[in-house]
């Protein structure tokens, strides 16, 4: 480990020690409150100081939670008073990268060449433009990539102070993981993280001390509530804790078929029962009774930003479960009720968690290239850098169902929807094939 706290991959790629490096770029820019005031911009390569790396984007994801930062503004509780119409904005919070320019500092501790992702949630004070926060930043100590920290929606980023003193930039650990599938390991270190916020006590005898076990229960009953992009990923995961069985509810009869094309083998191979619910169809509650003989679902996992959900699936929680509010609901429709008697009687515990940390990133990035999730499954549209502000329209009109990739150094007037994403599918793409 370097002194700045960040681990370092290997040594640049033979043949990969120089780069040509532009003066201008193209970047998604914010420069007001709206979409109206989002628009791909060409605007100056950033200047790289002593202590800080330039990176060249080589894929990056679209995130939902970019669309409260775009309505916002400087509103926002990452922004801190920063307003983008007077300063803007370089959006996107996911992407992977590879280091093109090293600050004179830094010529020991990191290469060009070097592969990279960034956990965009930055546990750091503002080093660079206090002055430009709320009362000059004044009690901020968390800042993002993507918001007030330059983002991934560019042709290139710069990676400051802040991200390297706090541990958040981390390598690709094999050179044969694809970059869009690099891209994915932080929205799916989140639901990583929610996971690992699951605790459920045991003894191994009635005199015995409690103990505390970190995760899913491993032979329960996992349910997940909502089929969208999130809560495939916690399908995804899930797996690896051994459930019994696994069941999935939604509303959207496609989104459970994609569901059991996407984790049905896989559960018949690691003898866990996968169970599709059609919420309109069939109770849910009714299904967790009868495959549980009544007791309950160990784990709820709510994975839709909906109150309703919330306060329905309180009914499936069994004796010493977890229920994670995992989806956010909107500020000033966040108040729901909670029926005291099975937090009391049932001695459940009731979670949730907000992003993953550097370490939910870095084991993600690990399972990603042990093959042991898939985040190619996960992305269903691709396209080029023109294409984000677009993409981001479609998730906020909910059109977009899975995640959307784009390669800002790919030029193509066509955006692809694909069942899934692989490593040869990236590079044909990225050789000029399938525009």
């Amino acid at each position: 480990m370097s002194s700045s706290g960040s681990i370092h991959a290997a040594q640049p790629e033979p043949g990969r020690l120089a780069y040509q490096v532009p003066a201008m770029m193209r970047a998604l820019v914010l420069d007001g409150i709206g979409f109206e005031h989002l628009a791909i911009k060409s605007v100056p390569v950033p200047e790289v100081g002593p202590s800080q790396l330039l990176a060249r984007v080589e894929a990056a994801g679209i995130c939902t939670s970019l669309i409260k930062l775009i309505e916002q503004g400087p509103e926002h509780k990452l922004m801190y008073g920063w307003d983008p119409a007077q300063f803007p904005l370089i959006l996107g919070d996911e992407g992977a990268l590879t280091i093109v320019k090293v600050g004179h500092k830094l010529q020991n501790a990191y290469s060009l060449g070097q592969r990279f992702v960034i956990q965009p949630a930055v546990d750091h004070a503002p080093v660079n433009h206090r002055e430009r926060y709320r009362k000059q930043a004044s009690g901020v100590n968390k800042v993002a990539v993507g918001y007030t920290l330059a983002g991934h929606l560019a042709e290139y980023i710069l990676v400051t102070e802040e991200v390297l003193e706090s541990g958040c930039l981390l390598p690709i650990p094999d050179t044969s993981v694809p970059f869009a599938h690099a891209a994915m390991s932080e929205p799916i270190s989140c639901a990583l993280s929610a996971q690992e916020h699951h605790v459920h006590l045991w003894q191994e005898n009635p005199l015995a001390a409690r103990q505390a076990q970190i995760g899913l229960k491993p032979q329960g009953v996992t349910v997940v509530v909502g089929a969208g992009a999130m809560g495939r990923m916690h399908v995804d995961l899930a797996f690896s804790y051994r459930p019994s069985a696994i069941v999935v509810a939604d509303f959207a009869e496609d989104r459970l078929a994609l569901v059991q094309k996407l984790f049905g083998a896989r559960a018949v191979k690691l003898g866990i029962q996968l169970r599709t619910v059609s919420a309109g169809a069939e109770p849910l509650d009714a299904v967790i009774g009868e495959m549980t003989g009544w007791r309950g679902a160990d784990d709820v996992i709510i994975a839709v930003g909906s109150k309703k959900a919330i306060e329905s699936a309180q009914s499936l929680v069994g004796r010493g479960a977890v229920l994670n509010l995992f989806g956010g609901l909107k500020k000033g429709e966040d108040m729901v009720g909670l029926d005291a008697g099975i937090v009391h009687y049932k001695e459940i515990n009731v979670t949730g968690s907000s992003g993953g940390s550097p370490r939910d990133v870095a084991q993600v990035l690990a399972l990603i290239g042990s093959r042991s999730i898939d985040a190619g499954a996960h992305i269903t549209r691709v396209g080029d850098l023109d294409h984000a502000a677009e993409f981001l329209e479609m998730v906020k009109a909910q059109k977009i169902d899975g995640k959307a990739v784009v390669y800002p150094h790919r030029r193509t007037q066509t955006i692809l929807e694909v069942p899934s994403w692989s490593a040869q599918d990236e590079i044909a793409y990225l050789q000029g094939g399938r525009a």
